[in-house]
């Protein structure tokens, strides 16, 4: 007899509650990618640097897998080195023979007589640098990298020997503790006194300011530029310099200044322009950060993935430089283990999950060429006006048109010109910048948005600077020149060119 569940009612603080199990069916498609997949997307990915990394990496952690060094040839296809004839410089083979090799032993013997200085095999060497002789270990030590010392310690070593009550010494080394790699103190001395504990007093963090900002470079501890500036223009005044006007003009006209409105200063000042303009070139001199010149910037590495050259034809030549990653290869001995059914079988097992690993490392730098030469070389057939011209010369060029000439998903385009750059006769550059897009030009010309930076750059260059041109002459002159732009599409691509307007660009 065959029985089945009825849904069942429970009574919880006076409320009926209905228990019922149920099955149903659904479809559904889901997109899950293979692992093999996963990591050939992100190979594809890697800029050069960072696939060396990866490689390395892969090398110590994968017992298999190993490094081809081509032009070398292997262990096995190696000849067996020849027997050296020594007969021809007077030597004779030790060979052991029934005699005891009398013979044998008295030449030993004489060349220890020679040679006096010789140690026995078993004997611990130990040799002193002979005279003129460089100590390697020394020159090791000389040679290692100091440690990069950063603003704050090198203060804070300055600041060591500054004479100075303890609670003005203490107010200091917290002062110095808060300066920013630039230089300045951001942090006001009410805030330094509630941060630190016990609470530092105010009088001893006045007290200590004057000092901290007597420190070396010129202009530390300022918290604002007119404050660094001044800072720096009192070292000179110090020096004998006379540099009243500059402080003046950092005192009292410093916003004039950044308008361009010279004429107004020099009224004001009763000085002529000429003379505020050689005191501008003074201050201009000034370091507005004075912490960077203490330290060391880390500036990133850029490693090319790409060569472009123009061929003999007039024709573009793309070769990956690839020349430094290491070759992989499967190694044969671990292969012969794992295909000998005497080895143990979790070592087969841990050999060939190993080799399949290596293996789809091995295909995925290899599909990771292949693409990133074929979107380049699609890319430079467009662009080879580039290799001429320069950036004026850049075309249009949209990632889908590359996707459907290479035959790949626009993402694959995305992921091989993602951190790639690319070294052509006009040097160095990321390979995503030579895909944009643009407008026609009144004669019939496709122009890239770079390009038209470019040529807004070239008319404000040419400019009468004496009476510059705002922006809606510009879009004049950019359309009297074939290229109908709008006025504020002038404006965008003059701020990312970091170029001021007319008003600043002015000189007198």
């Amino acid at each position: 007899m065959q029985t089945r569940a009825l849904p069942a009612d429970i009574w919880y603080n006076g409320v009926s509650m209905r228990l019922d199990v149920s099955q149903h069916l659904r479809l559904q498609q889901q997109m899950k990618l293979a692992p093999r997949l996963i990591q050939a997307m992100e190979i594809l990915q890697l800029p050069m640097l960072a696939l060396q990394e990866r490689i390395e990496a892969e090398l110590v952690s994968n017992p298999v897998l190993e490094q081809r060094l081509s032009g070398l040839e292997t262990e096995d296809d190696a000849p067996a080195p020849a027997v050296e004839d020594t007969r021809e410089r007077g030597e004779q083979a030790l060979v052991v023979r029934e005699d005891n090799n009398r013979d044998d032993f008295e030449r030993l013997a004489d060349f220890s007589a020679e040679y006096p200085e010789s140690v026995a095999p078993d004997a611990p060497v130990s040799r002193a640098p002979a005279a003129g002789e460089r100590d390697r270990k020394l020159d090791a030590m000389a040679n290692a990298p100091a440690h990069d010392q950063n603003l704050n310690e090198y203060l804070a070593g300055q600041w060591a020997f500054v004479e100075a009550p303890d609670d003005v010494h203490a107010a200091g080394e917290l002062i110095i503790a808060y300066i920013e790699a630039d230089g300045y103190l951001r942090t006001t001395l009410e805030e330094l006194v509630a941060k630190s504990d016990p609470p530092t007093p105010l009088a001893a963090l006045t007290a200590a300011l004057p000092l901290v900002q007597g420190l070396d470079p010129a202009g530390v501890g300022a918290r604002h530029l007119a404050e660094c500036l001044l800072l720096q223009l009192a070292v000179e005044q110090a020096a004998g310099r006379d540099v009243s006007l500059e402080i003046e003009l950092v005192r009292s006209f410093l916003h004039d200044i950044e308008l361009n409105r010279l004429p107004q200063v020099a009224r004001k000042t009763g000085k002529t322009i000429e003379q505020i303009k050689t005191a501008l070139e003074n201050l201009s001199r000034l370091n507005p950060r004075p912490g960077a010149l203490v330290g060391t910037t880390i500036v990133p590495i850029v490693v090319p993935d790409l060569i472009v050259e123009i061929g003999d034809d007039g024709e573009p030549v793309v070769q990956m430089a690839d020349g430094n990653t290491p070759r992989l290869s499967v190694s044969k001995s671990y292969r012969k283990m794992a295909e000998d059914r005497t080895t143990d079988r979790a070592a087969r097992t841990f050999l060939r999950r190993n080799m399949q690993s290596a293996r789809w490392l091995i295909d995925a730098i290899q599909q990771r060429r292949y693409t990133v030469q074929r979107v380049a070389e699609e890319v430079f057939q467009v662009q080879k006006e580039f290799l001429e011209h320069g950036e004026q010369a850049l075309h249009p060029l949209p990632m889908a048109d590359v996707a459907r000439k290479v035959n790949v998903h626009v993402a694959t385009v995305s992921r091989a010109v993602a951190g790639k750059y690319v070294q052509t006769p006009r040097g160095i550059f990321p390979l995503r910048m030579f895909f944009s897009g643009g407008k026609t030009t009144a004669g019939g010309e496709d122009m890239a948005w770079d390009a038209l930076k470019v040529k807004l750059k070239e008319v404000i260059d040419a400019e009468d600077k004496s009476n510059p041109l705002n922006d809606d002459e510009l879009a004049a002159e950019m359309t009297r020149q074939g290229c109908v732009i709008a006025r504020r599409t002038v404006t965008k691509y003059r701020k990312l060119l970091d170029i001021p307007p007319a008003r600043k660009r002015r000189q007198y």
